[in-house]
């Protein structure tokens, strides 16, 4: 197994792999596959794993041959979690991350309010997850290494690229000189340079936004509560924001917002940083792990799929990090793709299912986006105006409940909502319950051996197929064959605590169809064959 080595300094890898030759490049015409993964990151590796265990043939490419350096991203959601635990990683993720339900925001010395981002119990995952990025990256290559079907293939860069009717064919560069590749399917998750969207001729729209921003993770012993603090105008960082989040191993994110027009190459010297770092904590006790600067990017590709190039994560989009936005979206792209491929590939569903990606996942992006620039925006206000409501904002925040909703400090990550012809639309009458287009909830349930269990358990085990969640009270269900049951009462799962039939407003007879990914895209108070039929059809691309 790969084991990532923490504590070490920001100019070393954490996880170096070796290039090893393949047999691929002895062969005079190109070696066709049917889907060539490029960037081994935490968005194409979980896609890779995702359509490894659909049964398909993936192979992996990434030009470099270490798991990175820096924490970069570290915030990972409960819909993230729900999908790795899918991909038979997410016990090893939360057993080492840090978890967190509440943040907590500051102006000055104060505290103005906090939140709780999973108020009520019965979920098997917590809100969020803090974990290094070379931690997640390390279990997911972990995870690969025990799928056959998956080739990963370090070293190798992708330096020109062919598309075809059928096809695309890449030209790759290794140690030992290039080779060709022929693929169906090439799925772009290299990143926010991606190299494949400058090949396909494609740009970014959007906005940079001026003022930057320094990160240093920082190891030390401290007793400040496993929270997400957020400061305005800090006493030690005055006219700016703070931010301080834990991470494992006794490592701490500090973000600090500096001046539009300060020199990064000066501001991320140790030396520099360190008396920033010590007015905050009032202690000089505590070594860096990682320094870097950023600037805010909202901005995404005005398609995400390029003839036979689908592009996924920050290769298709790029939000500010502030509201874990970034690598959470990049992980509902991975989800959201993997499914509608699959039956692709296997002839179940139309080509055109694939469009249905863009129209989801690049909607997704605007959501996001639009968040992100409200943060930015809120957070560093670029006029006169700006700061004026900010001021007014932040003041009526100390003694209003409607003023604490109107600050903004980074409006965490959020399950998609979908507006999509995959769903059906609803006829009955609903009082809550996830609707079409959103993902479904979880709630603990027990088995009829006694095994206590989540909902999110029972769906893993459908064999990632289209599911019909039914609340039947032990009457037959009359799903057709391609269907997975999950049945709550009578014969099947006990509803454990109530949770279930309360979260889906079930009544007898109730029942929901789940997408592969675990969407909702229908639901009926009755349910009859046909009704199932057709909504399966429509959400599987063949209506």
């Amino acid at each position: 197994m790969v084991q990532a080595n923490p504590g070490q300094g920001a100019s070393q890898a954490k996880v170096q792999f070796g290039y090893h030759r393949h047999g691929d490049q002895d062969r005079i015409a190109p070696a066709e596959h049917p889907v060539v993964v490029v960037g081994a990151g935490p968005v194409g590796l979980s896609f890779a794993i995702d359509l490894a265990q659909r049964g398909h043939a993936v192979v992996v490419l990434d030009d470099a041959d270490r798991i990175g350096e820096g924490s970069r991203a570290i915030c990972f959601s409960k819909r993230s979690l729900d999908y790795w635990d899918r991909l038979g990683v997410g016990d090893r993720m939360v057993d080492k991350g840090v978890v967190w339900n509440v943040g907590r925001i500051f102006h000055g010395p104060s505290e103005l309010y906090q939140f709780n981002l999973l108020p009520e119990p019965g979920h098997k995952r917590p809100a969020f997850i803090n974990l290094q990025q070379f931690y997640a990256e390390a279990y997911l290559v972990d995870r690969v290494t025990q799928l056959p079907d998956i080739s990963l293939r370090w070293r190798n860069k992708v330096i020109a690229l062919e598309q075809r009717n059928d096809r695309a064919v890449l030209t790759i560069e290794t140690p030992d000189g290039p080779y060709l590749l022929s693929a169906q399917y090439v799925i772009a998750c290299d990143g926010a340079r991606s190299s494949l969207r400058q090949m396909v001729g494609a740009g970014f729209s959007g906005k940079v936004f001026e003022d930057q921003f320094l990160i240093a993770d920082v190891k030390m012993t401290a007793k400040f509560p496993t929270e997400r603090w957020f400061w305005f105008d800090p006493p030690f960082h005055a006219g700016r924001s703070a931010l301080l989040h834990r991470q494992p191993d006794d490592v701490w994110r500090i973000d600090l917002q500096l001046t539009p027009d300060c020199d990064p190459q000066v501001e991320r010297k140790p030396e520099n940083v360190r008396p920033r770092i010590a007015r905050m904590l009032g202690h000089d006790e505590f070594e860096f792990e990682w320094i870097s600067l950023y600037k805010f990017q909202c901005r995404r590709m005005e398609r995400f799929i390029h003839g036979r190039v689908i592009f996924a994560g920050d290769s298709a989009h790029q939000v500010s990090p502030f509201g874990a936005r970034g690598a959470n979206s990049g992980l509902e792209d991975a989800e959201n793709l993997s499914w509608k491929l699959d039956r692709v590939l296997r002839g179940t569903s139309p080509s055109g299912l694939l469009e249905t990606y863009h129209i989801e996942r690049s909607a997704a992006a605007d959501e996001n986006i639009r968040e992100s620039t409200r943060s930015t925006d809120f957070m560093a206000p670029v006029s006169a105006q700006e700061a004026r409501l900010r001021k007014a904002v932040l003041s009526l925040a100390k003694e209003t409940e409607f003023g604490k909703r109107m600050v903004n400090g980074g409006r965490l990550s959020v399950p998609s909502i979908y507006e999509t012809p995959l769903s059906t639309a609803d006829t009955d009458t609903w009082r809550g319950g996830p609707c079409p287009g959103t993902s479904m909830l979880d709630a603990p349930l027990k088995a009829a051996d006694g095994r206590h269990l989540h909902l999110t358990d029972a769906f893993n085990a459908q064999g990632r197929r289209f599911t019909l969640l039914s609340f039947a009270n032990g009457e037959a269900i009359d799903a057709p064959d391609d269907v997975s049951v999950i049945s709550i009462g009578g014969d099947g799962f006990a509803d454990a605590e109530a949770f279930a039939g309360k979260r889906y407003d079930a009544e007898p007879g109730t029942s929901y169809l789940l997408r592969p990914d675990g969407y909702v895209a229908a639901r009926f108070r009755h349910s009859k064959r046909a009704d199932i039929a057709a909504a399966v059809a429509r959400a599987s691309g063949r209506n």
